[in-house]
């Protein structure tokens, strides 16, 4: 196990309780999470932090993320598992045989909301399409994630984030000017795009149902997520057809930069002629304000490079903890570049408690992000820990009012796993089938 980090452990608050019943605005929602990897994962989350009772659906093989060659698992926990699954209780399925489907049908029974992020096609053939559940269940909201929607050229394609980055323009907006080669982002933004947009919807078709609107389904292809997330500012300079000179205009894209210290990097932002200035006098350049070719805002658009030039050398003369106080007093939008270990240490994260540690019985110390949402009525608590693979098998089949006979009939058949199949997986990368 990892040594302890002296220098965060005071900075995070530490903290073992599960959430108290009744806890969040979602509270007496019930979800069955029929996803798996991260987009269908991490909304399900949202709901789980936010009251709901998840309740996670894996195969046989368990969700990839628990241990693959991207995510490398420690008893079947990676950390991108455990990121996108708190709050949830696991229950393993057989769902290609007809008993472990009718246990995922008898658990939509008693749901507000299924979700599942599968190709096109697999839930037809498991037969646990919208068409089956809401047969079960007709005021369910069914919500069906995928790359690029039910139907299509690409949609038999599978995809993954970087695919659908490069498809709706983000990474062609990665350059910067002085180093002009194009890049990823290097998170998967379009599958957590994709996720709040699917928690946000299921939200709103919940609202809609209470007024009487029913059950409905909710078709969310990732590429329709990505693009409308990057679309305000990215689109920026295609959006007015009829400005014949929208491509020459400056968008974010263009003028965002890390700018070089002379020990480190700062990133700074002005998005005004008062801000520049606030930069200018922070650089010891008053004389600067003065000169009329920048004391408007269109003198400032026509000489922004030659603005962009002197600002970098003059920054670069600087260091950054000079530098930062500086800008700090003239009230100069900026921040320093951090690590992922100075991020957990920055003040203001401290001050937000942002982030928290907790043990997990399976793999020791995890390191955790707060809800970010403060709910002053239906104040969100702390969520159960990532549910071990098949975890509560017995707990849920027991609710479902399944007898301990029917329990270990469905264990002889292969339907779930026996606790020793459970504890001998645990133990190994999983591996996934039809992915999503």
């Amino acid at each position: 196990m990892a040594p302890e980090r002296n220098n965060t452990e005071a900075a995070i608050q530490a903290e073992t309780p599960t959430r108290p019943t009744g806890s969040g605005p979602l509270s007496g929602v019930r979800v069955v999470d029929f996803s798996a990897v991260v987009s269908g994962p991490l909304a399900a989350m949202w709901l789980a932090e936010q009251g709901a009772d998840v309740v996670k659906v894996e195969t046989m093989a368990g969700d990839v993320t628990r241990g693959s060659n991207l995510a490398p698992e420690l008893n079947g926990m990676a950390g991108l598992f455990t990121n996108c699954n708190r709050g949830k209780r696991s229950i393993r399925i057989d769902v290609n045989h007809p008993a472990g489907r009718e246990v995922l049908l008898d658990l939509c029974r008693g749901a507000d909301v299924f979700v599942q992020n599968w190709r096109p096609g697999v839930v037809e053939r498991l037969g646990v399409d919208f068409e089956a559940v809401s047969t079960v269940k007709p005021d369910i909201v069914y919500v069906s994630i995928s790359g690029y929607g039910p139907d299509g050229p690409y949609a038999s394609r599978r995809v993954y984030d970087p695919i659908i980055q490069g498809l709706t323009g983000h990474v062609a907006v990665q350059k910067n000017p002085e180093i002009p080669f194009l890049d990823l982002v290097r998170t998967i933004v379009c599958d957590k795009a994709t996720a709040l947009t699917a928690a946000g919807s299921v939200c709103a078709a919940l609202f809609a149902r209470d007024r009487g609107a029913g059950g409905q389904h909710l078709v969310i292809p990732m590429l329709d997520s990505a693009l409308a997330f990057f679309f305000p500012d990215g689109f920026q300079s295609k959006a007015l057809l009829d400005d014949d000179e929208a491509d020459s205009r400056p968008t974010l894209a263009r003028v965002y930069r890390l700018s070089e210290t002379a020990d480190g990097q700062v990133v700074y932002f002005t998005a005004t002629v008062d801000e520049l200035h606030s930069l200018f006098r922070a650089l010891g350049h008053e004389e600067w304000t003065a000169d009329p070719r920048y004391c408007d805002a269109a003198g400032v658009r026509a000489n922004r490079e030659e603005i962009g030039a002197m600002v970098a050398s003059a920054i670069a003369s600087w260091p950054t903890a000079d530098l930062t106080a500086r800008l700090d007093a003239e009230q100069v939008p900026f921040g320093p570049v951090l690590d992922l270990d100075q991020v957990q240490d920055d003040p203001q994260i401290r001050h937000n408690r942002l982030l928290r540690t907790r043990r997990h019985p399976a793999i020791g110390r995890l390191l955790e992000a707060r809800h970010p949402v403060r709910f002053s009525s239906t104040p969100v608590g702390v969520p159960r820990l990532a549910p071990t693979l098949g975890e509560h098998d017995t707990q849920i089949l027991t609710e479902l009012g399944r007898s301990s006979d029917d329990i270990e009939a469905l264990r002889s058949d292969g339907v779930i796993a026996s606790p020793a199949e459970r504890n001998a997986d645990a133990k190994r990368a999983s591996a996934a089938g039809d992915g999503p």
